[in-house]
């Protein structure tokens, strides 16, 4: 059975024609994940015409004056919707100085609002962000643990950028540039998609169509992309050093690496964090069979790159480029915090700010001072089955990390399984930390912790 082309083409000349109805005040959802597979001709073309007031939806609205950032450099963005902003010191000036709107979200809930909004589903209920400041002014309900509602996000365009597409409007990303782009087309009233290669009908195989073109209203040829790469780290260039440094009491980031690792079961799955929790990766022997998970859409991470494999679209969640294993698979957003939030990872490690002996964790925002925004921590840490923090021991002041209860926003309420920092391994118990390991040459009274807070 044969299908009838569209009535109307979907393919326009360049991006000037394809956004030429796209106004100020409107909302517009931006794919990509950090500069990783953004639509470089759209933003260019929105800088261009110098639209104003415009609600940007987006994970992080570029970085470092690239990408979506060059709009908040001329300020033509009103309101940001994104979940991290970590990176971004634009994103964090305008923030900090009330000159943009932002609505944080938990990345995990990023996505599925989106993918509600395409599937026609007007809410749902989550225990992500429970007993948050995201939580504040929403509907709380108890079903086996107490979640909140958050409602469908739809926008008025979307623009996204595949590696293919035809002129149905069928689209084919690759590796990890495919993100958010394919639940941004499902909710938007217009989808636009930029593609480096416009190819012929059947040129994309109908199994390997990541985005149907019933979704894709245009479609243009893109030109000159710089496909940035953020983060270039390479096989040979580790950025750790295997020993404490000289004098030094304590574990390097290596050894707390190496720690983290004796954690992990036989064929377990494991979401890396940004920052210290990607030497993970490099520090876990072949044969435990490990399969790492990045949320921008990977699962299979087996490290670093070398510099002959580099690719612009294969990248970790800290935007770092990354080579897989054999067996990886690469998968949208939705699908990706669909293992997360499913309870389907086994380990979660990540960064933190503070760690409370309730098991609590804060790691996104000091109130006034900085805005790194949640990312994916707070869908990590209600949906890995154990959630294991990674972080230096004490802060500039000299004070320890490790607290009766946090005083920065929480991540997470009761949620932490397990703390290893420079100085030891600890479990908090609900009351107090658990001693399981101290480094070599630390003793009980270098934490810093009073000692009714410790046992073991």
């Amino acid at each position: 059975m044969t299908h009838a082309a569209p009535s109307k083409s979907k393919v326009y000349p360049n991006a000037a024609a394809a956004l030429a109805d796209l106004k100020d005040g409107a909302s517009v959802m931006s794919g990509g994940f950090g500069l990783c597979g953004i639509a470089e001709n759209c933003i260019d073309e929105l800088e261009r015409r110098e639209l104003k007031q415009l609600t940007v939806i987006s994970n992080n609205v570029g970085n470092s004056g690239r990408g979506l950032a060059k709009l908040l450099k001329k300020k033509q963005i009103r309101k940001a919707v994104c979940s991290y902003v970590g990176g971004n010191p634009d994103l964090e000036k305008a923030i900090l100085a009330k000159e943009v709107e932002v609505d944080l979200v938990p990345q995990g809930t990023f996505a599925e609002r989106m993918r509600a909004a395409g599937m026609g589903v007007r809410a749902f209920y989550t225990p992500t962000g429970y007993a948050t400041l995201v939580a504040e002014g929403k509907e709380t309900k108890t079903f086996d643990r107490p979640c909140i509602l958050e409602t469908a996000l739809h926008a008025d365009f979307a623009i996204i950028k595949a590696q293919k597409g035809d002129r149905y409007g069928n689209l084919w990303f690759k590796e990890t540039a495919r993100n958010f782009s394919p639940l941004m087309a499902m909710a938007a009233k217009v989808t636009i998609a930029e593609v480096e290669e416009l190819v012929e009908l059947g040129d994309i195989p109908p199994e390997n169509v990541h985005v149907p073109g019933l979704f894709v209203h245009r479609i243009f040829q893109g030109k000159d992309y710089k496909n940035d790469i953020e983060f270039l780290k390479l096989a040979d260039d580790t950025g750790a050093t295997p020993g404490a440094p000289a004098g030094a009491k304590g574990w390097s980031e290596a050894q707390m690496a190496d720690e983290v690792v004796a954690l992990f079961s036989q064929g377990c799955s494991v979401n890396l964090g940004i920052g210290m929790p990607t030497l993970v990766a490099e520090r876990t022997p072949k044969h435990l069979n490990v399969m790492m998970h990045s949320e921008n859409g990977v699962l299979g991470v087996s490290g670093r790159p070398t510099r002959g494999s580099v690719s612009p679209t294969l990248i970790n969640a800290g935007k770092e480029t990354i080579a897989v294993a054999k067996g990886a698979s690469f998968f949208d957003s939705s699908m990706s915090f669909g293992m997360i939030r499913g309870g389907h990872i086994d380990f979660c490690v990540l960064g933190g700010m503070e760690v409370d002996s309730e098991r609590g964790l804060a790691n996104w925002m000091i109130p006034g001072k900085k805005v790194t925004g949640m990312g994916g921590a707070m869908d990590l840490v209600n949906g890995a089955r154990q959630v294991i923090i990674m972080l230096r021991h004490k802060n500039k002041e000299g004070e320890t990390k490790l607290v009766k209860r946090c005083s920065l926003p929480l991540t997470g309420k009761e949620v932490v399984n397990t703390v290893v920092t420079d100085l030891g391994v600890f479990a908090p118990t609900g009351k107090k930390f658990r001693v399981l390991k101290l480094a070599p040459g630390v003793k009980r009274e270098d934490l810093g912790i009073p000692e009714e807070l410790l046992e073991g």
